[in-house]
């Protein structure tokens, strides 16, 4: 367990530890009853004396967060706490480095200040958006007799936008019925429902590394413990993979092969039938989401098409390229799993956003949804190549070539602060930067951001991170 120790600090290394072990546990990196590693194996690691572990250990098990078990080693202490997902201390709008991670992200990212700059959210800007097409459906559903406007609406949800659903799957050669789909609010909820009816306190899952931060904030208000699955240029470490497969014995491994967040790859056909192989082997089961489909001019192959849902649950939503407003997103897999889902999702929320679905489906059956993200494409395509030769002047580096998706993935020039160091300064100034340990579980990556390519275009953006950059 490397604890990321600095030797050099004003702080003593045994507060170091403290501090360190302390917001494991916080964050349930470090569960209830898990073991801690040895005094030696500990020492070890981080390259500290046994008496200074030996005192770290002292001091959580006087504040109640770790038991010692005679001839057995330390473990985290068994009684539960309220659960929290705030690093303790974080200050809202502030944010000292070590409080930079998934949940204080997501709070960033969903200021309203219009005088931030977001080009850490996840989503494209107001303008990027069809505003006008929006408001010409919600008129036609207000005035055509018949709508649904009163009622909570099928388990399932509105059965229109579920058979275009399908429709657009075909398009990717995943086959289904209207009955196999479970309209859900956004993708977020989907993933939501999937860990509610497949995962019990400290399961395993699997998750890219770096991987979408939400995956890390979910799972840890489901008491799961994510295990880092390494991304390299290549893709996915499926030899890591496997490791983890064979030792920890995962329930699920959540993830999205087509423009992969933050890192825009793609999974290769060749790579998907292995990965689907080791599904199989090891017993654990997929989900496939699938949010940034309309990014992708050219599918790639879907595992869930390649899989026929005997592993695989396909995800996806509509919140990127309509409105983060009308929270629309879906589940389609084999159809007793989605029977369950919907009777999760009824005893959780009782209902469905059947206004907001239907103007989803006006928009897909009239047309203007294809036209909308054919452009959407094409302004990603312009504004692309200037942001990144501004972003490159500065020293940084883009790490794939991908040429499709709403993110660069980049790594900071030799020298800089860390990327959690520069997200904290640069909220002070009023622009929300994505570091790059937010996306890993591990807490590596520190050389690297995250930017949403619609949302990074002021020039301010630019001036900011030039003069945090220099102050290295």
């Amino acid at each position: 367990m490397d604890l990321d120790l600095k030797s050099n600090a004003v702080t003593p290394l045994q507060e170091q530890v403290v501090a360190a072990l302390r917001a494991a546990i916080a964050a349930k990196r470090l569960l209830p009853g898990e073991k801690l590693p040895s005094i030696r194996r500990l020492a070890a690691a981080n390259r500290i004396s046994p008496f200074t572990a030996v005192e770290a250990y002292d001091r959580l098990a006087a504040q109640g967060l770790v038991v010692a078990r005679p001839k057995s080693g330390f473990f985290v202490a068994g009684r539960e706490a309220p659960l929290t997902l705030a690093v303790p201390d974080a200050v809202p709008g502030r944010a000292a480095p070590e409080a930079v991670d998934p949940v204080w992200m997501m709070r960033q990212s969903l200021s309203l200040d219009d005088r931030v700059i977001h080009s850490a959210c996840g989503w494209l800007p107001d303008s990027w958006l069809p505003e006008d097409g929006i408001r010409r459906a919600l008129r036609g559903i207000a005035a055509m007799k018949g709508s649904q406007l009163l009622q909570y609406g099928h388990p399932l949800g509105y059965l229109p936008l579920r058979q275009q659903i399908r429709l657009r799957l075909a398009e990717l050669d995943i086959a289904v019925t209207p009955e196999t789909i479970l309209l859900t609010d956004g993708a977020s909820q989907a993933i939501d429902l999937v860990c509610r009816h497949l995962l019990q306190p400290g399961d395993a899952v699997l998750v890219d590394d770096p991987g979408y931060f939400n995956y890390h904030a979910v799972l840890r208000a489901h008491r799961a413990k994510a295990l880092a699955v390494p991304v390299t240029r290549d893709g996915v470490d499926l030899a890591a993979l496997e490791r983890l497969a064979v030792s920890a014995q995962p329930k699920l491994y959540l993830t999205n092969p087509a423009l992969q967040n933050p890192t825009g790859l793609s999974l290769a056909p060749g790579q998907a039938h292995r990965l689907l192989n080791l599904a199989q082997r090891y017993g654990f089961r997929i989900v496939e989401d699938d949010v940034f489909r309309d990014f992708q001019s050219v599918p790639t192959p879907r595992l869930a098409a390649l899989d026929g849902f005997q592993r695989v649950l396909h995800l996806g939503g509509f919140s990127k390229t309509i409105s983060a407003a009308l929270r629309v997103g879906f589940i389609a897999g084999p159809e007793e799993t989605i029977r369950h889902l919907a009777d999760l999702k009824l005893a959780t929320t009782f209902g469905n956003n059947q206004v907001a679905a239907q103007v989803v489906h006006r928009l897909l059956e009239d047309g203007s949804y294809r036209k909308h993200v054919a452009g959407l494409r094409e302004k990603l395509r312009r504004t692309t190549p200037p942001l990144r030769r501004r972003l490159e002047a500065l020293g940084l580096k883009v790490w794939t070539e991908t040429e499709q998706g709403i993110f660069l993935w980049m790594e900071l020039p030799a020298g800089a602060p860390d990327a959690t160091v520069l997200a904290a300064q640069a909220i002070e100034q009023g622009v929300v930067l994505a570091p790059g340990t937010v996306f890993s579980p591990s807490r590596q990556w520190k050389r690297f951001l995250r930017f949403n390519i619609a949302q990074s275009t002021a020039p301010r953006l630019i001036e900011v991170l030039g003069k945090l950059l220099r102050r290295k």
